[in-house]
């Protein structure tokens, strides 16, 4: 069901999902109005406008979270909106309420009353794996699904504060789309990898850098499995394009321990050096094929977790980030 000749936002249009879901959104026929910080900041707009399609149906604007009429402007004349906009910080964070939680919770209000305005049919959010895992209260004979909600108390005792972001915005997003009756679906992404579009790279391909160095951390709170940056982007189009999606939507190769992965890099790539982990590094987290079920069963077929790591690999060497 392409909605093609569509108009649509994407905030965050110039991060490496948002960039992604430009380009396929592009791909596709529609017109794309993309939100960045700096329209006058290059490394955040050259490589969009150099998107095949951009000439013609690309429009960029400036947003900043916390200013309402920014936003409502990029929204206005859009069918759909593509909500992906919010900081990742998961190395220590100083002021969590003004690096994190005000984006991220007050953003998300804002983009939603901003669509619910202007008439937008469908609100496409991106929250995340945070916002399912960690849980340490959750059964340990049952495989982490939709159903499986990030424990704010959790997150709150131990500084967690990108997963409780991640978890507080996407409740506001349910809240606000049963209160005011908007259109809302959600896709929670696992650690998302793969070729880098923009200059600069996500929280996720720096662990993969890190690792590579030698890094040892296991992301006992972060990790849930890897996903490859078109998948995620398909997976935002899937879900807007038909109708019978909603709720959320695991977005994963599979349900994975961080342990699993760097095995994989290590046997792909012997020449850097990284660390020989323990198997399992997320304690309790039940493996599983088929974790992402929902999208799965709409179609989406996912790059296998050795393409992602030889694709990201490639991308970070073409960049010069590693040797």
């Amino acid at each position: 069901m392409s909605k093609e000749g569509e108009t649509v936002c994407v905030t965050g249009g110039s991060g490496c999902i948002g960039s992604w879901l430009v380009h396929l959104l592009l791909q596709r026929g529609y017109t794309v109005h993309a939100t960045v910080k700096n329209l006058n900041d290059e490394k955040e707009t050259k490589h969009l406008e150099s998107l095949e399609g951009a000439e013609s149906r690309l429009r960029l604007y400036q947003i900043d979270l916390l200013h309402y009429d920014s936003i409502v402007a990029a929204v206005a004349g859009c069918a759909g909106v593509f909500h992906l906009a919010s900081p990742c910080i998961v190395d220590r964070v100083q002021d969590p309420q003004g690096q994190l939680l005000d984006p991220a919770i007050k953003g998300t209000l804002n983009v939603l009353t901003a669509a619910k305005e202007k008439g937008v049919k469908r609100v496409v959010v991106t929250s995340s794996i945070s916002a399912i895992t960690p849980n340490p209260n959750w059964p340990a004979d049952v495989i982490k699904s939709e159903d499986c909600w990030t424990d704010v108390d959790y997150c709150n005792q131990n500084g967690l504060w990108y997963p409780l972001s991640k978890t507080l915005a996407e409740k506001v997003a349910w809240e606000f789309a049963k209160e005011k009756g908007l259109d809302v679906v959600v896709v929670n992404p696992g650690t998302v990898m793969g070729p880098v579009i923009p200059p600069t790279i996500n929280a996720s391909m720096l662990m993969l850098v890190r690792l590579l160095q030698g890094c040892t951390e296991t992301y006992q709170d972060f990790f849930m499995g890897s996903v490859h940056f078109k998948d995620v982007a398909m997976a935002h189009i899937m879900v807007y394009e038909n109708p019978s999606a909603s709720g959320r939507h695991l977005c994963v190769e599979a349900i994975s321990h961080y342990g699993d992965f760097v095995a994989k890099v290590a046997e792909l790539y012997p020449e850097y050096k990284v660390p020989r982990l323990p198997k399992d590094t997320q304690p309790g987290l039940l493996r599983a094929k088929d974790g992402a079920k929902k999208l799965m069963e709409l179609g989406l077929e996912f790059i296998p977790m050795e393409q992602i790591i030889k694709d990201a690999v490639e991308s970070l060497k073409s960049k010069g980030l590693i040797p």
